[in-house]
């Protein structure tokens, strides 16, 4: 990792400082290379001492890193600032006597942002319960459409502190962020930001819904040319009255309808533009045909205005944003079709890891036979099986907490079928999409989505995800 990009004023802002970097990992190891590389006097503190720990460990410590492992909550003597893992809970005993020292918190995001030159690319930032990634993805690949040196980092692709760092010179960034990022970014000030949605998630993190809210709505601070809200969803609207922004900064909506003025939407199949228009209210402008968007999902459809709608704030035309669409790929696990069988289309949306994201992807079909269950982690299902009763053939249960499923099940589509798979061996999956087999008709979609995290049963959500694939497949060869 270079440092070239870095000034003088911001390697002093380290150079001999005492720091200490709270957490290995992902974020942790690349903080701590680079703080020592640019002089500070480096500690990692680390709850844990496994295996991966040690490994890592050693590595920093060859490095002439001070790393303490089994003990994340003493805040090393001398330390004047403390830079920590996204995932570190705001009420560790580490910060609460930090906070008492007058240290301050940083976390790896605001890190890359105050080590940014003073050349540097702009951010196009993204946060939101569900759809980050996907609408980064698509925003990064509108940009390159556009002839711009790009890249999609934070939670994806790059690291932010390898953008910001190394020999590639961008022209702009899209950042996905998460609520914990957020909340440890205190100076973030991006170019334009949007929040694509927001519904109860992370709250054993945050605490409350208002205060995960709170650290969803800190990307629209301080934003210069347009900050991006959901139509649908007014918790977002709100976010961004409550913003401090810069003068001129406009609030741009997107909807899934006829867009009013400032804002983006879907006219008859079409995705139009009548926000970064002249004469917004009398004119729009033609971006895309729905049929342009992978998969042309309605939940999708929104991540594609999101991601417009920021092109859009920094200046792509409206070509680069069609061809942006048709180039780019979705990841897998989101929504993916892995096969039809017997006239029944078989769907893998192993990232639908909450309420929230299950709704979207059972939104988008009409017959379902769904597939669902794993870790609630404390999530309430009765209002998603209200909403989505109507389109369920049927439903297979799996998972530690399948049984909150299915007494919402019976409170409120008592006449669906439902299989309760008591079961966590490797077949557990092949069996549940047997059992979807048998309960669909031809036309009907087998879908994955969980509605809850997979840690129960799979390593992650990909391993699930892999799973459901290979049963369908093995179905398929007539298994």
């Amino acid at each position: 990792m270079g440092s070239g990009k870095v000034t003088s004023t911001v390697s002093s802002m380290v150079k001999g400082k005492h720091i200490t970097v709270a957490g290995l990992g992902v974020s942790g190891v690349p903080a701590a290379k680079v703080l020592h590389g640019l002089g500070a006097h480096v500690t990692v503190v680390n709850d844990g001492a496994d295996e991966r720990a040690r490994a890592q460990a050693a590595e920093l410590e060859a490095l002439g890193i001070t790393v303490r492992l089994g003990d994340g909550a003493t805040l090393p003597e001398g330390t004047e600032l403390i830079v920590t893992a996204p995932g570190w809970k705001p009420d560790k005993p580490l910060f609460t006597a930090a906070r008492e020292a007058g240290v301050e918190i940083w976390g790896d995001v605001e890190l890359a942002w105050r080590l940014r030159g003073p050349d540097a690319a702009p951010w196009l930032a993204v946060t939101g319960t569900n759809g980050k990634t996907t609408t980064v993805q698509m925003l990064a690949s509108m940009l390159r459409a556009a002839g711009l040196r790009t890249a999609a980092v934070g939670n994806i692709g790059v690291s932010l502190l390898d953008a910001v760092l190394g020999e590639e010179r961008y022209d702009v960034l899209a950042v996905e962020l998460s609520s914990y990022q957020l909340h440890w970014a205190p100076s973030l000030r991006a170019h334009s930001a949007a929040v694509l949605n927001l519904a109860p998630d992370h709250l054993d993190w945050h605490g409350s819904m208002e205060a995960y809210a709170a650290d969803k709505g800190r990307i629209y601070e301080g934003n210069r040319v347009a900050c991006v809200y959901n139509a649908a969803d007014k918790a977002t609207e709100d976010l961004v009255r409550e913003a401090d922004v810069e003068e001129g900064c406009r609030a741009i909506g997107f909807t899934l309808g006829t867009p009013a003025p400032s804002q983006l939407g879907v006219v008859d199949g079409i995705l139009v533009d009548r926000a970064f228009v002249e004469d917004r209210h009398q004119n729009a402008q033609e971006l895309a045909e729905v049929s342009d968007v992978n998969p042309p999902a309605p939940h999708n459809i929104a991540n594609a205005l999101a991601a417009a709608a920021l092109a859009r704030a920094f200046g792509v035309p409206p070509t680069a944003v069609r061809d942006g669409l048709r180039a780019f790929t979705p990841d897998a696990h989101r929504i993916a079709h892995v096969a039809d069988v017997d006239g029944v289309a078989y769907v893998n949306d192993s990232k639908a890891t909450n309420t929230h994201a299950a709704e979207a992807s059972l939104a988008a079909y009409d017959s379902i036979v769904w597939i669902a269950g794993g870790l609630a982690k404390g999530a309430t299902f009765d209002e998603l099986v209200a909403k989505s009763a109507k389109r369920l053939r049927g439903v297979v249960l799996i998972g530690a907490d399948r049984a909150l499923i299915r007494d919402a099940l019976a409170r409120h589509a008592p006449e669906v079928p439902v299989v309760d798979l008591d079961r966590t061996d490797t077949g557990a999956m092949l069996a549940a999409v047997r059992e979807a087999r048998r309960l669909a008709v031809t036309g009907d979609t087998v879908l994955l989505a969980p509605a809850c995290a997979s840690m129960d049963m799979f390593a992650n959500y990909n391993k699930r995800g892999d799973a459901f694939t290979e049963a369908v497949r093995e179905l398929g060869a007539g298994a």
